[in-house]
């Protein structure tokens, strides 16, 4: 190999490196703190949650309900966030999980977030959207 190709590949490993220490891993992105309950505030401004805490296998719990979109406007890319919370409210277990299909304007849309850990309560809350924008100037 000569050394062209030598810094070439060198700079893309260093390039690499940066770019992911950076941004980080997926899993991180994907995940919250205990006080962070959402990317999107006002969220509840256009959206309701009704739910409920089940048994799953093997102790764990799955939390299922529906969202309402009170926007008149489509909801796509809904994520939940589902957190187990101990006694004192302190987050013991947390997923965020998807809405299938999002949530039409003015509709509702099942959702199921599994595998939290029991706990004394729960609590869910939207944590990102995007309203699906139209393109009027065809008319």
């Amino acid at each position: 190999m000569t050394l062209v190709p030598r810094l070439i590949a060198a700079a893309r490993l260093g390039l690499t490196a940066v770019i992911i220490a950076a941004c980080g891993t997926s899993s991180s992105y994907l995940s919250s703190t205990g006080s962070t309950v959402t990317l999107m505030a006002g969220w509840e401004q256009h959206f309701t949650l009704e739910w409920t805490a089940e048994p799953e296998s093997e102790g764990a719990r799955r939390v299922s309900g529906y969202v309402y979109n009170r926007h008149g406007e489509y909801a796509l890319n809904v994520r939940l966030l589902a957190q187990a919370l101990d006694p004192a409210g302190a987050v013991v277990g947390q997923r965020i999980a998807w809405v299938p299909g999002g949530v039409n304007g003015f509709g509702r849309a099942y959702f199921t977030v599994a595998h939290l850990p029991a706990a004394d309560k729960y609590s869910v809350t939207v944590w990102d959207y995007t309203w699906l924008q139209s393109d009027d100037s065809r008319r």
